[in-house]
């Protein structure tokens, strides 16, 4: 585990409350631009946020009780792996990862565009792996359908053991090249030693992969990949799958626990001899004062016509996180009873973009080093994500030798 929390930030159009657009009409306008995009994460690197997600999906928006799209929040988004390799060269520090769904895209491409995402951001990619389990996702692209209603374990399960598929394929991919195999020897000609790329070759119930990626081996390697397990047959295949683990506890207390005991017990129960970074999502709305932000969220659930559970309540229609009505402070206090409990930093989802994302950046991050659960972004080094995550440089399946020179 790091020795400072980790803090991520999560990004979804004007924020994660479907009324969000509505408390900012003009920042709403701007979404589908890049500067947009630019000045949000921008805040976030410079103020010393360690990473943001952009979330992603294949479909426009959620839709009501007839089928049709909701019209009263954000429809419509960039894409999320567009959009993180076009702030890259406008940010310095701060890790960059899209959500990207492995259900209907072939793993090649998965594989490649991720590469280059790391080869632009110097170091700094990371990747979301997401299933998308609808039948109407799976009507935009025709190659197979998926049963109509929310889905069951009968659709989801086949759809993470082929995204564990996909993982492998893309870990083999990334690994098939080694660092040294671009050697642009002018005496000889040669720009490329053939024997130091690899086939990435792998069959399996779902794929059936040969051949070797287009993209020079990665700055990390292997960009740290991230998923989220809010349920038994999620956290199993996070296990299997990630580096790095995102859970969404409840209000506290055994809720904390239950949670990333879960995460604990898929590894111990797959033979893992490794503990991954596990971070709690946790769904925020900022206010100055306790009471100013509750009234803040029920404003915006009147709004939308919807009804939380509470300040601190897991399981508003519009969440599967917990959301917290809060204060810095208070926030400040909740991460730290999570770092006690051996969580390796949070998630957090403003509930509005950019009122909470800017609170975020400019007033928690100056008060987790108060609290002594950050360095001051002064004195950190730029390092790569998986660095940033805690996590071991990648070590090629193919290398001879250790990054320390030790034989692999």
């Amino acid at each position: 585990m790091p020795d400072r929390i980790t803090l991520v930030t999560a990004l979804q159009g004007a924020g994660w409350h479907p009324a969000a657009w509505r408390t900012d009409p003009v920042a709403a306008r701007r979404l589908p631009t890049l500067q947009h995009w630019r000045d949000v994460v921008g805040e976030q690197d410079r103020l010393g946020v360690d990473a943001v997600t952009f979330e992603d999906s294949f479909t426009a928006g959620p839709v009501d009780a007839t089928g049709d799209l909701d019209t009263s929040t954000v429809v419509g988004h960039l894409d999320a792996l567009l959009v993180a390799a076009a702030v890259a060269p406008a940010t310095r520090q701060i890790g960059l990862v899209p959500t990207v769904s492995v259900t209907h895209t072939e793993p090649f491409h998965v594989a490649t565009a991720l590469q280059t995402l790391d080869h632009v951001s110097t170091g700094r990619a990371g990747w979301r792996l997401q299933v998308s389990p609808t039948a109407r996702e799976a009507a935009l692209f025709g190659r197979r359908t998926l049963p109509d209603g929310a889905p069951g374990p009968g659709t989801v399960e086949p759809l993470l053991d082929e995204a564990r598929e996909v993982a492998e394929v893309v870990a083999r991919l990334w690994d098939s090249w080694d660092d040294d195999a671009v050697i642009r020897d002018v005496t000889t000609g040669r720009f490329i030693d053939r024997d130091r790329i690899h086939d990435a070759r792998f069959r399996g119930s779902y794929l059936s992969v040969h051949g070797a990626s287009i993209v020079p081996r990665s700055p990390q390697g292997r960009p740290p990949v991230l998923a989220l397990a809010h349920r038994e047959d999620t956290a199993r295949f996070a296990v299997d799958a990630a580096d790095v683990v995102l859970v969404t506890p409840g209000a506290g207390g055994r809720e904390d626990r239950g949670a990333l005991a879960a995460v604990r017990d898929a590894e111990q129960a797959a033979g893992s001899d490794r503990e991954r970074p596990v971070l709690a999502d946790l769904a925020v709305l900022i206010g100055s004062s306790s009471a100013e932000a509750a009234d803040a969220l029920a404003a915006l659930d009147a709004a939308a016509g919807t009804v939380a559970a509470g300040p601190a309540a897991a399981g508003p229609p519009w969440s599967d996180a917990a959301v917290l009505a809060t204060t810095v402070p208070e926030l400040v206090s909740r991460i730290g009873d999570l770092r006690a409990l051996g969580y390796a930093g949070v998630r957090l989802r403003p509930l509005r973009i950019p009122l909470d994302s800017t609170a975020v950046a400019r007033q928690l991050v100056p008060a987790l080093v108060t609290a002594g659960l950050r360095a001051d972004v002064a004195s950190r080094p730029v390092a790569d994500l998986r660095t940033r995550f805690g996590l071991r440089p990648a070590v090629s399946r193919y290398a001879t030798t250790t990054p320390e020179g030790v034989p692999a």
